[in-house]
């Protein structure tokens, strides 16, 4: 998960580089989705992608309080299959403004050689715990 001052900050960022297609992989309940959701544009999109459903679901009342749901599409499963069928569509390429990962951190450089051809030159990818061990 991210902390609520690194949300912060994301939401900042989401708004001066004025991104309305954006990505998340890895969203356990769904609260890192809110706060970005709330930041974009009415016609603004989050790509989410998680392992469990079931996790998702648990935020989801949250997310459709807050009236966001709308900009937000799920897809359960691992990311790796999603992104290389992207990837292999060349329309995807250099469409994402913004893409945040939050997953499994052994695939974070597989991750990333698939995302490095979805964002659009100027944005910005994200790692949460590029630290780790």
């Amino acid at each position: 998960t991210t902390s609520a001052d690194d949300r912060q900050f994301l939401n900042m960022l989401l708004k001066l580089i004025n991104a309305k297609k954006t990505m998340e992989i890895g969203v356990y309940t769904g609260y890192s989705l809110l706060a970005p959701a709330l930041a974009l544009p009415e016609d603004g999109t989050i790509l989410a992608m998680d392992i469990n459903r079931e996790n998702y679901e648990l935020g989801l009342p949250v997310i459709e309080k807050a009236g966001v749901a709308h900009k937000i599409e799920f897809k359960e499963g691992p990311a790796l299959p999603v992104l290389d069928d992207m990837v292999a569509d060349k329309k995807n390429h250099g469409s994402y403004d913004f893409i945040f990962v939050d997953a499994d951190k052994d695939n974070y450089i597989n991750y990333h050689k698939r995302l490095i051809d979805l964002v659009k030159v100027g944005g910005v990818i994200g790692y949460d715990n590029t630290f780790w061990k």
